[in-house]
Formats: structure tokens, C-alpha cells, sequence
């Protein structure tokens, strides 16, 4: 018999599945993650990724204290940060497609960074990223159902959901990064295929930002 206090279970599965989606989708924390990986090695991404999670952590928590209704209510605040992510992902999908733009998987030096900046810079990045951000402040609260008990009992079950996806799919991604940025360095025209590939979703997701407003 379920638990009451939980989430019904066709709704965990449906929130797990669209954090996969989302997961698997390119943004801020997974090209981070993959340059990381690829100049200062598997480690380095792995390190980034722990900055990632806490960032994942901090929004779990002002979710489940009620900061997503608080925000949720006040009409001008949500709307800034629909449209103020709805510009950064087309930001970077200008960045991928453009004439002299780069694929996230393309080897390049960049400056060593330490553990500890590593750690930082995935946990900036994470919370200045809209697509997380969207994922607390819009989709969480609509699987919350009062009548299943404490609805923040429920906010934290769902958010540690969403994060041991997102940490499962981006551990493959920093894992995996070299091997893929070896491949596309000897093959220019999957390169290419990769970067239009990666801007048209973000550009998509960004006119979803637009497109759907409130709710």
C-alpha cells in the first residue's frame, strides 16, 4: 500500500521521466562539466559536478520551504526570470551555431582551475541556471498534491529525484567527455552536426520559455 504521505506513484514516475528529459537536454551545467572534463581531465569534471549537486541541494530546500510559492505569486519575478533564461539559452545557442563558434566537446586549453574553484564554478553555475531554476520554480510545485499528505515531504522526495538523475547523467557526461572529443576532432562534419544539434535545443527550449508564460 502506498505511503500517503508521498507523491502518487504515476506522478514520481512522470517527474523522473521529465527530469530526464531535461537531464539529457544541453545547458549551462552540462558544458561546464564536458570543458572541465576535457582539459583537466575526468577528475576535474567529477569535482564540478559535486558543485552542481550542492547547487541542486539549495534549490531542493528553498523549494520545499515554500520559496517556489512565494515566488510563484509575485507576478514580475517569475516573468524576469522566465525571460531573463529565455535569453541566456539563446545566448548559447548563438555560441553553438554561429560561423565561428565552438562545439563544448572541442579540445581547447583552458587555464587549470583548483578543486576548490572547480567546485565553486559548477555551484555558480548551477544556480544561475534557468533551465534548474524553471525545473523548482514551475514544474515541481504542479506534482505536489496536497491531498497526499506534507507537501514538503513530497517537494524533497521529488528534488532528490530529479537530482540523483541529473547527477547520473552528468557523471556519464564528465566521464565520457574525452572519448567523445577525441572522436569528433577526426570528424569535422559530426562536429558540426553536434554544434547545430546542441543549438537547435537550446533555441527550442528557450522559445518554450517565451512561448508558455504563466500558468
Amino acid at each position: 500500500m502506498q505511503d500517503p504521505r508521498m507523491p502518487e506513484i504515476s506522478s514520481f514516475f512522470a517527474f523522473g521521466l521529465i527530469s530526464l528529459g531535461m537531464a539529457l537536454t544541453p545547458g549551462p551545467n552540462m558544458i561546464y562539466i564536458i570543458s572541465r572534463s576535457i582539459c583537466q581531465g575526468r577528475g576535474a569534471g567529477l569535482i564540478s559536478l559535486g558543485g552542481v549537486a550542492l547547487g541542486f541541494v539549495f534549490y531542493m530546500v528553498f523549494a520545499a520551504f515554500g520559496i517556489t510559492a512565494l515566488l510563484m505569486a509575485v507576478p514580475y519575478a517569475y516573468d524576469a526570470l522566465r525571460i531573463g533564461g529565455a535569453f541566456y539559452l539563446f545566448y548559447l545557442a548563438w555560441q553553438a551555431i554561429r560561423p565561428s563558434g565552438r562545439s563544448p566537446f572541442e579540445i581547447r586549453q583552458l587555464p587549470k582551475d583548483s578543486p576548490r574553484k572547480l567546485f565553486t564554478m559548477g555551484f555558480i553555475t548551477n544556480l544561475l541556471n534557468p533551465k534548474i531554476a524553471m525545473i523548482y520554480l514551475s514544474m515541481l510545485p504542479q506534482f505536489i498534491q496536497p491531498e497526499h499528505g506534507n507537501p514538503m515531504l513530497q517537494s524533497l522526495v521529488l528534488g532528490f529525484t530529479q537530482i540523483v538523475v541529473s547527477l547520473s547523467v552528468n557523471a556519464i557526461v564528465a566521464l565520457l567527455a574525452g572519448s567523445v572529443a577525441v572522436f569528433l576532432a577526426t570528424r569535422p562534419s559530426w562536429q558540426k552536426a553536434q554544434r547545430w544539434l546542441m543549438g537547435t535545443v537550446l533555441a527550442g527550449l528557450a522559445a518554450r520559455l517565451v512561448m508558455n508564460g504563466r500558468r
